[in-house]
């Protein structure tokens, strides 16, 4: 009931049109097929598990040795504050190395 009472007191300057986007109106979008329209999908494909990869690596492997192991990388050399300055650096440069090389494959292909 309210909906109704709404509807009729709603009306505005559009005279209650409502785009329908099956209907053909002329534009020659509507005479596009799918495969015209969307490129073919081609699966993650090889940057996408790089990326995933790298995501796995600085999400879980990094902040787990650190967390986990934190006495490891003292028995490379490293200092206690050097640890903690240089194992969160990796991340940093795996995912800005791997957002360029993406992004240079993907103007690539283009």
């Amino acid at each position: 009931m309210s909906s109704e009472a709404d509807a009729d007191a709603g009306e505005g300057t559009d005279g209650g049109y409502v785009h329908v986007p099956d209907e053909d109106n002329g534009s020659d979008a509507a005479g596009r097929t799918a495969s015209e329209s969307e490129p073919a999908a081609d699966g993650f494909g090889r940057t996408g598990w790089v990326l995933t990869a790298v995501l796995f690596t600085c999400v879980l492997v990094i902040p787990g040795v650190i967390y986990a192991y934190p006495y490891v990388p003292g028995v490379f050399g490293f200092s206690f504050f050097s640890t903690y300055l240089a194992l969160p650096l990796v991340p940093a440069v795996l995912l800005g190395l791997v957002a360029v090389w993406s992004m240079t494959a993907a103007t690539r292909t283009e």
